[in-house]
């Protein structure tokens, strides 16, 4: 007989480890803190990117109008998700999830250092590196965390959530910080002192979230002995002319291996769901984009007579999520196997953005007296970010419980592609704003919430089906 390799993602567990955060694998720990400075990074320059181009030169923005940078914003984030496919691909086939995310994050802090230069190639150079490396990063992380749990293993719930809290743990710092040094006056008159240009503020902002990067990397170096038996690189495997594995590799399937059956079926569970969740960042993204320009133009930002920088509103959503995470994650703990399935809890969070999104309608309502009190987006978040919590961790987590062991990361790449289109689709509705042009707002938000309660009522009557095709995982 002849023989042929093929490679195979080795991804094995440490399922019965309870050495980490609240008594999940170690390894947890680890992913925690990596996302948490890489999610820094990204949402630290999220902060401010919208409001840099759209800023005047005078300002040391781009002065691009608000469409085209609505289109800039939505191909960057689209193409941020998109590359996880590749991303994926790579990790199952040459390098493994655990050196792809070493990879992608160092190339995500170079884009962040060359958006700190103040010329326009930089500018975009900068966004593609992130794009690449955060393709590389992204799926792959995810992919180590779902290896560290048994599929039925009940804490995989309950581990995203912790891991969801730590993404949104950067997520709170990130605008705080970056949009410290991009808006805040004090910073501003700091360079004045050091007779650095005021313009240049901006440039400092995109660094500080370089500087997050590396200190992800570095603590991923420091503790990676906590993630040895997961997303290792792929192994050889020998497989004879009718297809057969060499007993050497008996335990380790080939990615050549045909679906069966009830993969196809668990595949059509994520597709069904990927289109939800695709409508849902739609909305969702509104929040660095249409959300973003009305806290900028359109509220006011102060807080017992002091102002502040437009861009710290940015940090709400992920402060709630840091509060809710860890209180979604005991509530589906206690009700154990009386949780609601993935396809409803989906159901819950499109029905709770949808309140948020339309609480923006009376919002803009007020605004045409003048700049509106900022408890108007501190509510809007407050209900996205719960529809959030009952969609985004529970995306992921399912994703891996459904996806074959041996296309996990590929799946999740895919997975990502939900992501991308709604962020794209973010980046479009969001160049409609217009602050001078009121009724537009309020029809700009309304649409919004009237699809959401719609895919809310499709998703529930959908549900029982995709159930069934879940098959025993809920």
């Amino acid at each position: 007989m002849t023989s042929a390799s093929t490679e195979a993602p080795a991804i094995h567990g440490s399922h019965h480890d309870r050495s980490g955060l609240g008594g999940h694998p170690a390894g947890m720990t680890t992913l925690f803190f990596t996302e948490m400075w890489e999610r820094f990074s990204y949402y630290g320059m999220r902060a401010i990117l919208m409001l840099y181009m759209v800023a005047p030169l005078a300002s040391g923005g781009l002065a691009i109008n608000t469409r085209e940078a609505g289109t800039i914003y939505g191909v960057y984030t689209m193409m941020v998700y998109m590359t996880s496919i590749p991303g994926g691909i790579i990790a199952d086939r040459i390098l493994g999830a655990r050196l792809s995310v070493l990879v992608g994050g160092i190339i995500i802090a170079l884009g962040h250092f060359s958006l700190a230069i103040r010329d326009l190639p930089f500018f975009y150079g900068g966004l593609i590196l992130i794009v690449v490396g955060t393709g590389l990063l992204k799926p792959n992380i995810s992919t180590m965390l779902g290896g560290l749990y048994d599929k039925n293993d009940e804490r995989r719930d309950s581990g995203f959530s912790i891991f969801y809290m730590g993404i949104n743990i950067g997520a709170a710092m990130a605008p705080l910080v970056c949009g410290y040094f991009a808006q805040s006056e004090q910073f501003k008159s700091l360079l004045v002192k050091c007779h650095i240009d005021i313009n240049s503020c901006w440039h400092f902002g995109f660094a500080a979230a370089g500087v997050g990067m590396l200190l992800g990397l570095t603590q991923y170096v420091v503790h990676g002995n906590r993630l040895k038996n997961v997303g290792g690189k792929p192994v050889k495997v020998q497989v004879n002319k009718a297809g057969d594995q060499s007993d050497t590799a008996a335990d380790t399937p080939a990615v050549s291996t045909p679906l069966t059956r009830e993969e196809w079926r668990r595949l059509g569970a994520i597709g069904v769901l990927f289109f939800f969740s695709m409508l849902f960042w739609a909305v969702y993204e509104q929040g660095g984009s249409s959300l973003n320009l009305f806290a900028d133009r359109l509220t006011r930002n102060e807080i017992f007579g002091m102002s502040f920088p437009s861009s710290w509103l940015q940090t709400i959503p992920a402060v709630y999520c840091i509060v809710l995470a860890p209180i979604f994650s005991a509530f589906w703990i206690k009700l154990g196997d009386k949780q609601p399935s993935s396809p409803a809890k989906f159901t819950y969070g499109l029905l709770f953005l949808a309140l948020g999104i339309g609480l923006m309608v009376p919002a803009a309502m007020v605004a045409a007296s003048g700049k509106v009190s900022a408890l108007w987006l501190v509510f809007a978040y407050l209900l996205m970010v719960i529809g959030e919590m009952c969609l985004s961790p529970v995306g992921l987590s399912t994703v891996t419980k459904l996806a074959p062991t041996r296309l996990c990361s590929s799946i999740m790449g895919l997975w990502f592609l939900s992501m991308a289109f709604g962020n794209m689709l973010a980046g479009y509705l969001s160049g409609f704003f217009d602050e001078k042009a009121l009724n537009t707002l309020m029809i700009l938000f309304g649409s919004m919430g009237i699809a959401g309660l719609l895919a809310t009522g499709i998703l529930a009557a959908l549900t029982p089906m995709v159930r069934r095709l879940m098959g025993t995982i809920r």
